[in-house]
């Protein structure tokens, strides 16, 4: 079941491409973020609503939040930290894998 989510503190392609990334390892196909649109777009295909469960806290953990959720001033601190680490990593990957595919995938 294909489904789209509106997410915060998504900024670049090292977001995207952590995002991307993760959710493929977690089973998720056809996965894609759309940096041109605020507030940022995440598509996602899966398998079963289990699965699909799955994506908000995945998100969350990654410092990606969707846009519906509330959070105190304290969360969102702790969730806009999370998500510059996971920019980085994902800032990392993708010099570290230029050419890949998931760069194809990225929509900027």
């Amino acid at each position: 079941m294909l489904i789209t989510v509106e997410v915060n503190n998504v900024r670049c392609s090292g977001c995207a491409n952590t995002i991307i990334k993760t959710l493929e390892k977690e089973g998720f196909e056809d996965v894609a973020v759309d940096l041109s649109c605020e507030p940022r777009k995440v598509t996602v295909n899966a398998k079963n609503e289990a699965s699909l469960a799955q994506l908000r806290p995945i998100l969350r953990k990654l410092g990606y939040p969707l846009c519906d959720e509330e959070n105190s001033l304290g969360d969102s601190i702790g969730l806009k930290a999370k998500s510059f680490v996971s920019c980085a990593i994902g800032k990392f990957s993708i010099n570290d894998n230029a050419g890949e595919s998931a760069n194809n995938k990225i929509g900027e």
